[in-house]
């Protein structure tokens, strides 16, 4: 996601200590950025980290055959489900 084509409209405060403001300074100094962006690309980055983790996951070859398997196998009818979304919602 690049960060410099959005719309800045919001706003977020961040208090921290004075010597890890200075880290911070020191280190946005260091790449040629402000902290604002300094401190977006880096939460930005960690958090695309995060949730690919939730997106993304490795198996090997035996944990592969065995998801393979559960996704080919035939669909069993599950009458309690079906009664359940054949019911109106609370949002309905």
């Amino acid at each position: 996601m690049s960060l410099s084509n959005l719309s800045k409209s919001e706003r977020i405060d961040v208090r921290t200590s004075g010597p890890v403001k200075q880290l911070l300074q020191d280190a946005a100094r260091s790449v040629h950025k402000n902290v604002s962006e300094f401190l977006l690309d880096a939460g930005v980055t960690a958090a695309n980290l995060a949730l690919a983790e939730r997106r993304h996951f490795v198996l090997d070859d035996a944990q592969w055959s065995a998801f393979e398997e559960a996704l080919d196998r035939p669909v069993q009818p599950k009458p309690r489900l079906a009664k359940l979304l054949s019911e109106p919602g609370v949002l309905d």
